[in-house]
C-alpha cells in the first residue's frame, strides 16, 4: 500500500463530522459494532476518562499489562502525526495494511448505519475509528483493550463497552461549551464510564467532582480504588532523563521506579496506572518487578519531550489551564534553563487567557504560530494581539507556520545568554507539527 493511498483513507475518515463536535448519542456505534458482531465484547476493557493525564494514564497500563506478559490494544486521541496512533497492538501502531483492511471490513456495515442517520447524523470520524479499533482488538486477538475516551464519557463512542475497570484522571474546566461549565456537571458526564461490574479506580479530584464520581459508583455498585486510601505517589526524586519513584501499591511501598518522564503529575499518573492494572487482575498486587520493567519502558510522546539538544526543544501537548500549570512547573524543575521561548499555537475553543498567563511565568520570550491542519485553529494576530497583554509587545513575536516559528525560536534561543531552551505547547496539534518538523528538517 502506498502513502498516498493511506493519506487519501486518512483524509476521507477525518472528512466525517469532526470530533470536535458532538453528537451525543451512542446509537450509531452501537449499531454498527451489533452489525460486525460486537467486537467491544470480545475482550475485557479498561477505560481511561478525565481532563488531563488520559493518555500518559493509559500508556502507563499498557506498559505495565504488557510487562505482565498480556497482549494489550491500546486506543488513542487525538494522534500527533497519523491517525494509526489511535489504533496500538504490542505497543505498536497498526501497519498501514492493516489499517487498511481493518476499513475495508468495516465500509460496508458504516455505510448501512449511515443511511439510518441515526439521530439525524451519520456516523462520525471518531465513532468510525473507535469502531475499527474494537475489531482490531477482537481480530487480533488481544487479552485487554485500554481505551482512552475522546470527550467526557456518557456518550463517548469507547463506552459502548462496559469497561470491566473505570479510570478517571483529575477532572477540570476544558470544552466546556460541550461537558457543562462547572465542575460537577463535567464530572457528571465522565462519570459515565463507571457502570455496573466494574470497578472505578479513581485520581485524587476537586471535590466537587469527587462527590459526583463516588456517587455514581455507589449507584451502580462499583467497587472503588482512590488515591490517597488505597494508593498513591509517596515519594520522587529527580533523576538523569527523568524520575525515581516510590509509590503505595496493593502490595505495600513499591521504590527505585524509574519513570522516564518529567513532572509530578506524570509520578502521580504511575500509581494511578498501577493500581488501575490491580483492579482489573482482581486487585492482586503486581509484582514490584513488573512495576519497575512496565513503567521504565513508558513512551510517551510530547509530554515534555526533549526532541532536540542543542538549542534544547521540548514538545509538550498542554492546550488548558490545568495541563499549562503541571507543564509549566515541570519544566521549572526539570530543565536548568536560566531563559526560555515558547512557541505557542491554540484553538478557538481553549482558555487562552489562562493558557498564556501561565506560560508567561516561565517564558521570557513567545513566539505566537498557528497550526495548518485545523479549522479550529486561532488566528495568529488574534492570539498575539492577546499575548501582548500578557507580556510586553517586545516579547511577542508572530510566525504564520510552524516552520517559520521554530525558525525563530531558534534564532532567539541562539541569541539569549544563558542556557536558553524552547518550549512548544498550547494544543496537541501543534506538538505533533512541531515534532514532525523537526524529526525531517535538520535546518530548524
Amino acid at each position: 500500500m502506498t502513502h498516498a493511498s493511506h493519506a487519501e483513507l486518512t483524509a476521507a475518515l477525518t472528512s466525517r463530522w469532526p470530533e470536535h463536535r458532538v453528537a451525543p448519542s451512542l446509537g450509531r456505534i452501537a449499531a454498527l459494532m451489533d452489525l460486525v458482531g460486537d467486537p467491544q465484547r470480545a475482550m475485557p476493557v479498561i477505560q481511561v476518562a478525565g481532563t488531563n493525564g488520559k493518555g500518559s494514564t493509559a500508556i502507563m497500563i499498557d506498559a505495565l499489562l504488557r510487562a505482565a506478559g498480556l497482549r494489550v490494544g491500546r486506543f488513542a486521541s487525538p494522534h500527533l502525526s497519523d491517525v494509526r496512533e489511535r489504533i496500538v497492538i504490542d505497543g505498536e501502531p497498526i501497519s498501514e495494511e492493516r489499517f487498511a483492511e481493518v476499513w475495508a471490513d468495516l465500509e460496508p456495515y458504516v455505510a448501512m448505519v449511515d443511511e439510518q442517520q441515526i439521530d439525524g447524523v451519520a456516523m462520525t470520524f471518531f465513532e468510525v475509528i473507535t469502531g475499527m479499533a474494537y475489531a482490531a482488538f477482537a481480530d487480533a486477538p488481544v487479552d485487554v483493550a485500554v481505551m482512552e475516551v475522546g470527550l467526557g464519557g456518557r456518550w463517548d463512542a469507547t463506552s459502548v463497552a462496559d469497561a470491566s475497570v473505570a479510570v478517571v484522571t483529575p477532572i477540570g474546566l476544558d470544552h466546556t461549551h460541550i461537558l457543562g461549565d462547572t465542575i460537577a456537571q463535567i464530572a457528571g458526564e465522565k462519570a459515565g464510564i463507571i457502570k455496573e461490574g466494574g470497578t472505578a479506580v479513581l485520581a485524587g479530584q476537586d471535590p466537587a467532582a469527587a462527590k459526583v464520581l463516588l456517587e455514581r459508583a455507589v449507584e451502580v455498585g462499583a467497587p472503588i480504588r482512590a488515591e490517597g486510601p488505597d494508593f498513591g505517589l509517596l515519594d520522587r526524586s529527580l533523576a538523569i532523563g527523568g524520575q525515581l519513584l516510590r509509590i503505595e501499591t496493593a502490595g505495600g511501598p513499591v521504590g527505585d521506579v524509574f519513570l522516564p518522564l518529567f513532572g509530578e503529575h506524570m509520578a502521580r499518573n504511575v500509581a494511578l496506572a498501577v493500581a488501575a492494572v490491580e483492579a482489573f487482575l482482581g486487585s492482586k498486587p503486581l509484582n514490584p518487578e513488573i512495576v519497575v520493567e512496565g513503567i521504565g519502558a513508558v513512551e510517551a510522546p510530547a509530554r515534555l519531550e526533549l526532541v532536540r539538544p542543542a538549542p534544547a526543544i521540548v514538545v509538550d501537548t498542554a492546550h488548558n489551564p490545568q495541563a499549562a500549570r503541571v507543564t509549566i512547573d515541570a519544566m521549572a524543575e526539570s530543565f536548568d534553563f536560566t531563559n526560555l521561548v515558547g512557541v505557542v499555537a491554540m484553538m478557538q475553543d481553549k482558555d487562552a487567557e489562562a493558557v498564556l498567563e501561565i506560560f508567561a511565568e516561565k517564558m521570557d520570550q513567545v513566539v505566537i504560530t498557528k497550526v495548518s491542519s485545523s479549522p479550529r485553529a486561532r488566528a495568529v494576530d488574534d492570539l498575539a494581539d492577546l499575548a501582548e497583554t500578557v507580556w510586553a509587545t517586545h516579547q511577542v513575536h508572530r510566525a504564520p507556520t510552524m516552520a517559520e516559528a521554530l525558525e525563530l525560536a531558534v534564532m532567539l534561543a541562539d541569541t539569549s545568554d544563558g542556557q536558553t531552551g524552547v518550549l512548544v505547547a498550547g494544543s496537541v496539534i501543534a506538538a505533533g507539527e512541531a515534532r514532525d518538523l523537526l524529526a525531517t528538517r535538520e535546518d530548524l
